[in-house]
């Protein structure tokens, strides 16, 4: 019943964005996530008008449609939570679209399964430089060589950092700026100090019913330990390794102590930040400007008292969990090659435009760009370009990601809320995971 409703909700969302057009012009599909505000920027006909994720998304295929007059891009919003559900039952049913958004950590599996398209010699024809893309955005959209995605930010794991009450803490340099913690035992040293100065928790994040988020701390602290919990081939993991023990143990220590604030999901993490009720919120580079227009207001308690900074480096090798969107052609949703051409050019006009997308606070996927004054000189940006370097998730050849992270999210949390015994987490994660990735479509 519940996969009826959903291939139901899908097919009225393909519906609903899918209107006939009578002008003669050449028509694709792009379904997409990121909220809808047409009521706000849908007659908004340039990009750099638009804002946040909703506004210049908005803003971009309006200015599209508005300097291409022989093609137009019919937008199909989707829900964030049950996107891949709305997506697969589309497919399922042959209501498949143009141009989808995916993540790059679910892209593999759409690759695998031979449904998007390789895009390599639509890049060379139109003139989007392979060559200029990012790190982190050509490991997350290449698979086997060819490339099956145009990425389109990296976003990652950070800290945001109330400066005033590390300035009360003694965690501050002369300069004002946080004093970074450059190993376990520092950041405890700075926990203990933060909380017997201030009387508050050093961190605030989202460790009830948010499970991503305490995947993507272990994966980084695993990560910045130059250790792999997957296998080569990507069909198993290995949780007995020393890496996996420190970063358990260390998250463990923290909330035992008292230095995370207690049974918080994501808006009660990010709310205790913006009332100055912990020193650090940990989460991703979408809330940059939440919080930077926070911290401009009279009102706020975090006036004037915002930074946001990479995860720190606690261990020998820069890493930090990264993940991010792309634009993936899917086969059969372009109905000739005339669609299929404005597809490969509606992905050219994105990507010359993606400096725009970099004001939301998610990252460039342009060598050019994240090297430009222009980027560098957004609020706060310049000191998070060497993530589009530093940036790691899971292999690409490990299948159903997202899954994956929820599986290991969920038993790193009961390290913590409950305080099960690292062993026993060790056990459940391998088992549970193995069991996943055997039973995953490949």
């Amino acid at each position: 019943m519940k996969r009826l409703l959903i291939c139901f909700s899908a097919m009225l969302l393909a519906a609903c964005g899918a209107s006939k057009d009578t002008s003669g012009k050449t028509e694709i599909t792009l379904m997409r996530f990121f909220g809808s505000c047409e009521a706000q920027y849908g007659q908004v006909v340039k990009a750099s008008d638009g804002v946040g994720e909703c506004g210049i998304v908005t803003a971009l295929v309006n200015e599209f449609n508005a300097t291409h007059p022989d093609i137009v891009v019919k937008t199909q919003i989707g829900e964030w939570g049950p996107y891949y559900d709305q997506l697969t039952a589309r497919l399922v049913a042959k209501d498949i679209p143009t141009i989808a958004v995916m993540h790059e950590s679910a892209l593999g599996d759409y690759v695998r399964r031979k449904l998007v398209l390789p895009l390599d010699e639509d890049f060379k024809r139109v003139g989007v430089p392979v060559d200029d893309f990012t790190e982190h955005a050509r490991r997350g959209t290449s698979f086997n060589g060819q490339t099956y995605a145009l990425p389109f930010d990296t976003w990652a794991w950070l800290w945001h950092i109330n400066t005033g009450l590390f300035k009360k803490a003694g965690l501050t340099g002369a300069d004002g700026e946080p004093k970074l913690p450059r190993s376990p035992d520092e950041l405890l040293a700075q926990a203990r100090q933060f909380k017997q100065r201030t009387g508050k928790p050093y961190f605030a994040w989202a460790v009830a019913n948010e499970t991503a988020a305490n995947d993507r701390t272990f994966l980084t602290l695993v990560a910045q330990q130059n250790t792999q919990l997957f296998s080569d081939d990507g069909k198993t993991i290995n949780m007995h390794q020393p890496a996996v023990v420190n970063a358990l143990t260390l998250m463990q220590t923290l909330y035992r102590e008292g230095h995370v604030r207690p049974n918080l999901d994501y808006a009660a993490a990010n709310q205790a930040f913006l009332n100055s009720e912990a020193g650090v919120v940990v989460g991703g580079t979408w809330t940059i400007d939440q919080f930077l227009r926070e911290s401009q207001k009279d009102e706020s308690r975090l006036k004037g008292a915002y930074t946001v900074k990479p995860f720190p480096q606690l261990y020998e090798k820069p890493a930090v969990f990264a993940d991010g969107h792309s634009w993936a052609l899917f086969k059969g949703g372009a109905k000739d090659a005339k669609a299929h051409e404005a597809a490969s050019k509606f992905l050219k006009f994105v990507w010359d435009h993606s400096a725009e997308w970099s004001r939301t606070g998610h990252l460039p996927v342009s060598k050019t760009v994240a090297d430009s004054a222009a980027f560098k000189a957004l609020p706060m940006r310049a000191a998070l370009t060497e993530i589009t370097q530093t940036g790691t998730g899971m292999p690409g050849n490990v299948p159903t990601q997202r899954a994956i992270e929820l599986l290991i999210g969920e038993d790193v949390a009961n390290v913590m809320i409950s305080g099960k015994a690292i062993d026993e987490v060790q056990d459940s994660v391998e088992k549970r995971v193995n069991k996943a990735l055997k039973k995953a479509r490949r």
